[in-house]
């Protein structure tokens, strides 16, 4: 047992993608509350009429926490637009901001987003900034963990240009986020670029790229195969994707049990809160449903203590892998199984023990079936803590090379 909770405490850390979550403060984060809000219908394969905006609201005065209290009732507006703002730090050569803006889950309905931008003050090129729009890791579904209560400006590797930083959809006081619900964070990562060219002091342009690891490599994929016809004037040159959450159905050897067990209980409910008739409690022990309020205030640490000695056993009374409504919905949000026109790099250590090569080495093999052009990097001795410093020149490099209009490489057998 001492062995189980000593390796569950170290995915607080790596499970992020090296960023840390958030601390305490935000208020009961019920997925009940999400059904409550107004529908607006729109699919990914019809995309709403965008313009953008040329002037904003005043800055945003109030705490930080107050910050994530979203406008109830939310009064509806195109995806991408700005809800409020609070401005983060400034400098001579760059304003850090943290940003609300709306988006359209995976029901259809119009939700606000929470993220942080960074962008450059001297005067834009022709045509606007590049625009580098992240999805982080796992940190919990609860708005406490929100990556944007931090004042850590968003990773923009190297690119001269905006950097965002979605929070995901449900990541405001009163929800929970949309864990890999694949359609609900691609809208929040596609949106944070709707959003940041909102924002007339940035200038940023149309040209831009999509990275995730890990939760975000999952939401990375989906941002890759929705982006065209969502969002279609914008221009994705392409997408960085590292160890993804990916092959939802399947298991891979000895070392990938605990962990998938630990991201399948967040899926459950994170998923549910884009289905309100699912009732994810309904495939949990007895004693796992004692602790599911801990799913909506707490972060990694709180979560990994609560359920580290049921991850692999006690913890679900019926496998939402197998059974339904949630083995449909764990499918449908599984990622990869599209061709998109922006080409993928994904990248993978050989010591990631949390989503293992094997797993990789899957999705990597799916996304080719489907002619989806694809580099697959394996970083040797990285592990999954590791792997995008020990990446990040490769990154850079691919990155500069899609804004410079250069042929994507593709290594698919």
């Amino acid at each position: 047992m001492r062995r189980l909770l000593t390796t569950l405490v170290t995915v607080v850390v790596v499970l992020a993608g090296c960023s840390s979550p958030g601390g305490a403060g935000a208020g009961s984060a019920s997925s009940t509350t999400v059904a409550h809000v107004a529908a607006q219908r729109t699919t990914s394969s019809s995309a709403p009429l965008i313009t953008t905006a040329t002037t904003l609201p005043a800055a945003f005065r109030g705490s930080v926490d107050a910050f994530y209290d979203a406008p109830d009732p939310l009064p509806h507006a195109q995806p991408g637009t700005l809800i409020r703002y609070q401005v983060v730090g400034e400098t001579a050569t760059e304003r850090t901001w943290r940003i609300m803006y709306h988006s359209i889950d995976a029901a259809g309905r119009d939700q606000p987003v929470t993220g942080m931008v960074s962008f450059p003050t001297r005067p834009a090129p022709s045509g606007g900034w590049p625009v580098v729009s992240s999805a982080p890791g796992t940190v919990g579904l609860a708005s406490a963990c929100a990556l944007s209560r931090h004042d850590d400006r968003p990773d923009a590797f190297g690119v001269e240009g905006v950097a965002v930083r979605t929070d995901y959809i449900g990541m405001v006081n009163g929800q929970v986020q949309r864990y890999l619900s694949g359609v609900s964070e691609a809208h929040s990562v596609i949106d944070a670029v709707r959003a940041v060219r909102n924002i007339p002091a940035a200038h940023a342009g149309t040209h831009w790229v999509a990275f995730g690891h890990s939760q975000g490599g999952h939401a990375a994929l989906f941002t890759n195969q929705l982006a065209a016809s969502y969002a279609p004037e914008l221009d994705l040159e392409g997408t960085v994707v590292g160890a993804p959450a990916s092959q939802l159905t399947e298991l891979h050897g000895p070392d990938d049990r605990i962990i998938p067990h630990m991201v399948e209980l967040l899926g459950l409910f994170g998923i549910a809160a884009d289905h309100p008739g699912t009732d994810p409690e309904s495939y949990l022990t007895p004693e796992a449903r004692k602790h599911v309020d801990v799913l909506e205030h707490g972060c990694m640490p709180e979560i990994i203590a609560t359920f580290a000695g049921m991850a692999d056993h006690g913890l679900f009374a019926k496998d939402p892998i197998t059974t339904e409504p949630a083995a449909s919905l764990v499918r449908e949000n599984d990622p990869g199984k599209v061709k998109a026109p922006s080409p993928i790099l994904m990248f993978e250590g050989t010591e990631d023990r949390y989503v293992v090569p094997a797993r990789a080495e899957a999705a990597r093999a799916r996304l080719c079936r489907v002619g989806q052009v694809t580099q697959y990097l394996l970083l040797p001795g990285a592990n999954h803590g590791t792997e995008i410093g020990q990446a990040r020149g490769e990154i850079s490099s691919w990155i500069a090379d899609r804004l410079a209009g250069k042929p994507a490489p593709d290594n698919c057998p």
